[in-house]
């Protein structure tokens, strides 16, 4: 499985709006970030959960990929 991925572009969209058009902190950022990611481990073997099947690598990818786009709102931002 490729490190990233389509739910990649999801993670990079979502993040980069959000830092472009709230006024979400860097530090509630991580918190949101890496408790989804925690939350997408912890229920991965329930059957409801297919979205969240993936390897431990991707996981961090996924937090990579949210701190760029995070990043890249923040950076687009005008205030």
């Amino acid at each position: 499985m490729a490190l990233l991925n389509l739910w990649s572009l999801s993670h990079f969209a979502i993040w980069s709006t959000a830092g472009r058009w709230t006024k979400l902190s860097w530090g509630m950022f991580l918190v949101l970030s890496i408790s989804w990611e925690c939350f997408e481990w912890a229920v991965d073997d329930q059957s409801w959960a297919s979205f969240a099947v993936e390897p431990f690598e991707n996981k961090l990818s996924d937090v990579v990929v949210n701190t760029i786009g995070f990043w890249l709102g923040r950076r687009l931002k005008i205030d």
